[in-house]
């Protein structure tokens, strides 16, 4: 079975994270030297997670209860339950698919006069095109947050200038992958300050945690070679288990309940030495291949499947298609050794009582991620792209 996807972590990223969780490194140090690193003009803040980072912004921004915010229709799902927490109201945008963007003319028409804040995902390794928003942002005064937490692509972006805050992601099974960890980026010199202090109030998330997070890595990692992984999904199917559920529960970033309270944390020092040592030694180079397989697989493929095809930039983070029967696809892909999924993340629909996003309930009722870079040859992506096109052929 070709696994679905690659952790972006080597050996030596993993055994220096154990060492660090062991070192005498001071929290305060580790976090200065990091957030100067991503912001030499000290607007940087370095959090346990996008979520830790985004209920800090929301608890310093205090909007009156029942405050709109304007949503990529398609999101993390505790993204929106965290603007439920705050008594916010999530309200989607739809997304154009050929892009994976929200079009600045749909959101235009969904400010009212109870619209606070715009949240704009960027999804999938695709980055849209940000200057039509953020004018938006600014004619009507809203606070702009850029998601970018599927979007890092080690080209120095940090985010539009005009963003009031800009978040990065470095979680389990995203690019440069620290075990966990986000960066904010804040137009505003005084706002990031404010954060930072709020969050210095916060304990710090204990030590094994980190080391657990750490092993579950190794494991995840060792576990991602063919060989152990086929025997792997034989022996879930053996006892009856589901390998695609166990695999999608095992790189949740914070499984079960009680999320508020887990999300407030300070990252823990050996979080933030290996995040920095991640992201000093990255470079576009190592996603030549990524984009290069991504690339010759869409060439094989037929326009219909293609999701996000026409975006500014895309890094493929993942690469998902459409189809009009995606369980019984993944079902046939399995069958050919090609290790497809439908929950490669936890995306979701933001559901609102005046806003229906078409264009995304479609994207995700018949997405399936392919697993394209774990493909070592071209022939291997002409047989995935085969199985695919033979699939819909037959109906």
């Amino acid at each position: 079975m070709i696994p679905r996807k690659k952790l972006d972590i080597g050996w030596a990223d993993l055994a220096c994270g154990l060492c660090a969780c062991f070192g005498v490194a001071k929290c305060d140090d580790a976090q200065d030297r990091l957030e100067r690193f991503w912001s030499p003009a000290g607007n940087a803040l370095a959090c346990l997670s996008v979520r830790s980072g985004f209920d800090l912004l929301l608890q310093h921004l205090a909007l009156p209860r029942g405050s709109e915010i304007l949503m990529s229709a398609i999101t993390i799902r505790d993204m929106a339950g965290i603007v439920e927490q705050h008594g916010l109201t999530a309200v989607p945008v739809d997304l154009a698919r050929d892009s994976c963007a929200v079009q600045p003319q749909t959101l235009e028409r969904a400010i009212t006069e109870n619209t606070k804040a715009i949240v704009i995902a960027h999804l999938f390794g695709s980055r849209a095109a940000m200057d039509s928003i953020v004018n938006i942002a600014q004619r009507y005064g809203l606070f702009l947050c850029e998601d970018c937490a599927q979007a890092f692509a080690a080209d120095g972006y940090r985010g539009h200038p005009g963003s009031d805050a800009v978040m990065f992601s470095f979680g389990t099974i995203k690019t440069a992958t620290a075990g966990g960890g986000a960066l904010f980026s804040f137009r505003e010199t005084a706002l990031c300050r404010a954060i930072a202090g709020m969050q210095c109030r916060y304990p710090l998330q204990r030590r094994g945690e980190f080391i657990y997070k750490l092993l579950k890595i190794a494991t995840l990692k060792a576990l991602l070679y063919r060989l152990p992984y086929t025997l792997f999904v034989l022996l879930c199917r053996a006892v009856g288990k589901n390998h695609d559920r166990v695999i999608s529960n095992a790189v949740r970033g914070f499984p079960g309940d009680k999320l508020m309270r887990k999300l407030r944390h300070q990252p823990p020092a050996a979080m933030l030495v290996l995040l920095e040592r991640r992201l000093r030694n990255f470079s576009p180079a190592l996603l030549a291949w990524r984009k290069a397989a991504a690339t010759r697989l869409l060439a094989l493929l037929p326009p219909q499947f293609h999701v996000g095809a026409r975006a500014e930039l895309h890094s493929h983070w993942v690469f998902p298609i459409l189809s009009q029967n995606p369980d019984l696809l993944v079902r046939h892909l399995w069958q050919r050794g090609f290790d497809a999924t439908r929950g490669a993340s936890s995306l979701i629909v933001v559901t609102g009582d005046r806003s229906i996003a078409a264009e995304a309930s479609n994207l995700i009722n018949h997405i399936v991620y392919l697993p394209f870079e774990t493909c070592d040859t071209d022939a291997e992506l002409q047989r995935l792209a085969h199985a695919i096109v033979q699939f819909a052929r037959a109906g």
